[in-house]
């Protein structure tokens, strides 16, 4: 709000932040705020920024949020319609890494080996299968938009930062948070903050900023973590850890991690 000078209408997907938010006939926004479909928020976002551009409105700012399956999954045809048009339009994707809202369903952004209702609970290669998803920060960035950044929900300071960058910026803006869910994801509510910096930690998840489709900006990792550390809390990673230890998966995750920290140099030479 302060980066837009209290003048911002939100446009927000189906998901778990517009039911909490908004539960009917009640709402906690207080600014103009829309519901759309759970995979047309990036759309619908683009339409009140064409109508502002019409009424000669350049001092409202917009909006769009989703969680990672109304945005890398339904919504992402819209979202890369928002991107290649370049509409004024900064669009905000929670990542939890499933469809947490409807009962824990895997999304192009679970990861491998990452248990869900809807991938294998047994048998020989349990969970999320390996080269599978989406990495929608790069794609943002292939797009060759303004700015785009990740962040995560333990560096509060950093996202905040990020979003006052993001509104320096006119056209199509994309930031991906990392956001961990305690209920589909089986650890302790109190551990949240600890997995989200774990993620960044190990190397799982590299936080950075792009501008003009070039890393602008790296979050080094302070003390780099083996994966097992962000793993093991986990109960959707709890086949990883029984009494035959997948020490082979976990090696795979070891070296996605690894392969982050080279790609964006997350680690001080």
């Amino acid at each position: 709000m302060r980066a837009t000078n209290n003048k911002l209408i939100c446009v927000n997907a189906t998901g778990c932040l517009e039911v909490f938010s908004t539960p009917y006939p009640e709402t906690s926004w207080q600014v103009p705020w829309i519901h759309s479909l759970f995979g047309n928020a990036a759309a619908v976002a683009s339409g009140v920024a064409a109508a502002q551009r019409a009424l000669g409105r350049d001092d409202v700012r917009v909006i769009a949020q989703g969680g990672d399956g109304g945005t890398t999954d339904i919504g992402f045809g819209c979202l890369s319609g928002m991107f290649e048009r370049n509409d004024d339009v900064l669009y905000i994707c929670y990542d939890n890494e499933a469809y947490m809202n409807t009962g824990v369903q895997r999304s192009s952004a679970t990861p491998p080996a990452a248990r869900t209702a809807t991938t294998m609970a047994v048998g020989a290669e349990p969970g999320n299968v390996f080269g599978q998803g989406k990495d929608l920060p790069a794609i943002a960035i292939a797009h060759g938009i303004a700015y785009v950044a990740t962040a995560t929900v333990a560096e509060l300071h950093d996202l905040e930062a990020k979003v006052r960058r993001a509104m320096e910026f006119r056209g199509a803006r994309y930031l991906h948070i990392f956001v961990p869910c305690p209920l589909g994801w089986g650890h302790a509510s109190e551990d949240t903050i600890r997995i989200a910096r774990l993620a960044k930690e190990t190397g799982l998840f590299p936080v950075y900023e792009a501008v003009d489709g070039e890393i602008a900006s790296v979050s080094k990792i302070r003390r780099k973590m083996p994966v097992e550390e962000y793993l093991r809390p986990q109960k959707r990673f709890a086949h990883l850890f029984g009494k035959a230890p997948r020490t082979e998966v976990i090696a795979r995750i070891q070296e996605i991690a690894d392969r982050n920290v080279r790609r964006y140099g997350l680690v001080e030479p």
